[in-house]
């Protein structure tokens, strides 16, 4: 399995952003899939995960109410739109896929990982 992330890029405080990750190769049929970060310095870190049908969606306290997330049609690509930006989300962005039906905010459960996509937020 694949996943590769884009969207990352150089913002302002305020600004709005959109990550994709899509996945390929080896697909089981339903999956759960995630993004997490990691800034400089720090631990990688849980930010948002859907579930199959895209009904359930689980995000850290410190992005809920800016950043959604949402699966494309074809189930394989997620999306994560983060709104109202601040330089305490400048990491790199890492989409992850677990292969369950259950929605996981630990990424040992994540078993497929993206190469990672850097978002920089700074005035």
């Amino acid at each position: 399995v694949q996943l590769q992330a884009s969207g990352g890029g150089s913002v302002q405080p305020g600004d709005s952003l959109k990550l994709s990750c899509t996945a390929s190769g080896g697909l089981s049929s339903i999956y759960t899939m995630g993004w997490f970060r990691q800034a400089p310095g720090k631990e990688r870190e849980f930010v948002a995960a859907i579930s199959w049908s895209g009904r359930i969606t689980e995000f850290a306290d410190s992005v809920k109410g800016r950043f959604t997330i949402s699966r494309g049609n074809a189930k394989n690509t997620v999306y994560l739109q983060m709104n109202a930006l601040k330089p305490e989300d400048t990491a790199i962005y890492y989409c992850a896929l677990d292969p369950v039906i259950v929605v996981s905010r630990s990424e040992k459960d994540y078993d497929y990982w993206g190469q990672g996509t850097l978002v920089t937020v700074s005035s």
